[in-house]
């Protein structure tokens, strides 16, 4: 894994015309580049596409790189913003495996999706239960579900999340609980809220 002042030594390289030095940032970031947008839109074809076009502007544009955060976060906003471009043109489906917390950001509860390894009928409901996951991802906004892949899918901090949106940490956290809330609320109103019970489930309300 490369340091921050390796990644910078690189990005001076290329910026200086060792343009070939850029392939060690691509083979850094693009297995979680790829499950970003594979994340966002739900579909390999199209997420290698973004994936590609993400790293092509990064190239063309690294000069705006300031090394104000990590050159990851900064690619990141590349990448989301060019898979929510593509989302609001074409909606795409995908489901998701998170946890769900309060406004506060303490964990609540479990909302995962299991593996396929067990028996016929619990595989058939674990289908069943996907399928409702990915109805309910795609009744969100592209907002609501850019902000849960940066943070379920990609592990990223509510401080590079705000980074990433151009928010405040605070903002990242109220977006992230009504997100999983919006989701929760679709899951249980299906009745399908797998690791989720009637005990800890979601109570009350958050605004819009």
């Amino acid at each position: 894994m490369l340091t921050r002042q390796e990644e910078q030594e690189i990005i001076q390289k290329v910026l200086s015309g060792d343009t070939e030095a850029f392939e060690a940032l691509v083979l850094e970031h693009q297995n979680k580049v790829y499950s970003l947008a594979l994340r966002m839109v739900g579909n390999e074809e199209d997420a290698r596409d973004m994936a590609q076009d993400a790293f092509i502007r990064a190239f063309n544009s690294l000069e705006g790189f300031r090394g104000d955060s990590k050159f990851s976060v900064w690619l990141y906003r590349l990448t989301s913003n060019i898979c929510i471009d593509f989302l609001r043109s074409r909606a795409k489906k995908r489901m998701v495996s998170m946890t769900w917390s309060d406004e506060e950001g303490e964990d609540a509860g479990e909302l995962e999706i299991p593996d396929e390894r067990y028996s016929p009928e619990a595989q058939f409901e674990r289908t069943n239960v996907r399928d409702s996951v990915r109805r309910g991802l795609d009744s969100l906004s592209p907002q609501y579900r850019q902000i849960l892949v940066l943070r379920e899918i990609n592990g990223l901090t509510y401080e590079e999340i705000g980074k990433v949106l151009g928010i405040e940490e605070g903002t990242v956290k109220s977006r992230i609980f009504r997100a999983r809330k919006k989701l929760c609320d679709f899951l249980l109103k299906e009745g399908n809220i797998p690791g989720v019970g009637a005990s800890n489930a979601p109570k009350g309300g958050a605004g819009v």
